[in-house]
């Protein structure tokens, strides 16, 4: 008896068991050391595992999200984001992988702007352009880290007060970015700040995502729709020209679902000076305002898709052109030309120093408030 007991409790464990490492659980976050920088300064790694299996992975330096584990049509989870397996990989990372991007994403031209009739001039880290904050900009900064789950899922909340005058940057700024990983198998980005003086603030997220798994072939393949008429075409430095041109007729039309790989290697100027595409496009957002649908992807191997909603005006698109299979990743993974892509909500670059962009000016008793949401399916 106390052996059929035994045989019949085993089987319902098995029974019970989610297949391929995918299956109903309870949420929650593990926190443990990830390294230490050379002053001994410790960075942490937090593990956010949502109710579904889904996994995120993000440290406390650069606040950079270092796995994301999704599962594809047959329920098996990949890891979707390229990174690094230890602290020396992001210490010395000039890729920008999986990291939290600021004072000011994208680029600002030849590093200076000027803003209440002063002139602020910013490192030149990129040519003649600053390019995602300057020599040391949020990317290479720790992050001190809280535990803020809630009913949604498992959430870490990242500090950070980027004093007056860093990087050449105007005010205190006060940064507060929310990670969810949500029990709906969205990763949702909430980014707050608020200023003690006049200032300009671009705050945005550089992960690289493969649908097909992180080191795992090219992204040519993958069927892609953005939600964008209109793009602002780049002089030979990828800064914009002030120009809002219409994807219509161009390689920049993703408004219907397309392969990425379709026109990349057309005879055009702006995917000649992009090396590929590293545009700014400008969603079709309604009035009503709030979170929209900026982009879709879908990765036909695999099944996965992932949709990107965001508050911000635009995105930038960038088929990871200077990838070159020098960097190896995580897993022994080499990463090489167009292995990867990235959606990078934002305000239009180097918007300081065009008064036709939507403004990046931030006032005291202002409150900075945006939010970006990678929501991951298969079918």
């Amino acid at each position: 008896m106390r052996l059929k007991l035994v045989v019949t409790a085993i089987l319902i464990a098995f029974t019970l068991m989610p297949a391929k490492g995918w299956g109903e659980g309870k949420a929650n976050m593990q926190k443990k050391v990830f390294g230490k920088t050379a002053d001994g300064q410790e960075v942490y790694l937090y593990t956010l595992t949502n109710d579904k299996g889904v996994q995120a992975e993000i440290i406390t330096y650069g606040g950079a999200v270092v796995s994301l584990k999704v599962p594809d049509r047959k329920g098996e989870l990949a890891d979707v984001v390229l990174g690094y397996s230890d602290l020396e990989g992001y210490v010395h990372d000039k890729a920008y992988f999986g990291a939290l991007i600021g004072r000011d994403g994208n680029r600002i031209a030849h590093g200076k702007f000027e803003l209440d009739g002063k002139t602020y001039t910013l490192f030149k880290n990129d040519g003649d352009n600053t390019l995602h904050g300057g020599k040391e900009g949020f990317n290479k900064k720790i992050w001190t880290a809280k535990d803020v789950s809630g009913a949604a899922g498992p959430a870490l909340e990242l500090t950070y007060l980027s004093k007056d005058g860093e990087e050449g940057f105007p005010g205190n700024l006060s940064v507060k970015v929310v990670y969810t990983l949500t029990n709906t198998n969205e990763l949702k980005i909430e980014y707050n700040a608020t200023t003690d003086k006049d200032t300009v603030l671009n705050l945005t997220n550089h992960s690289y995502f493969n649908l097909a798994g992180q080191g795992n072939g090219d992204i040519l393949g993958d069927i892609l729709t953005i939600h964008a008429s209109r793009y602002t075409p780049v002089d030979a430095g990828l800064i914009p020209t002030g120009e809002l041109a219409p994807v219509k007729g161009t390689p920049f039309d993703f408004t219907k679902p397309t392969a990425i790989g379709a026109r990349i290697e057309d005879d055009n100027e702006q995917l000649k000076l992009g090396h590929g595409y590293d545009h700014n496009f400008v969603l079709d957002r309604s009035g009503k305002g709030g979170l929209q649908l900026a982009a879709e992807v879908y990765e036909p191997k695999s099944g996965r898709m992932m949709d990107v909603l965001t508050t911000q005006p635009a995105v930038q698109f960038y088929t990871g052109n200077f990838l070159d299979g020098t960097i190896t990743g995580k897993d022994g993974k080499v990463y090489k030309k167009r292995y990867a892509l990235c959606l990078e909500t934002q305000h239009y670059p180097d918007s300081p120093n065009h008064p036709s962009f939507p403004t990046t000016e931030l006032k005291p008793g202002e409150h900075y408030h945006t939010v970006t949401v990678y929501k991951f399916s298969a079918k």
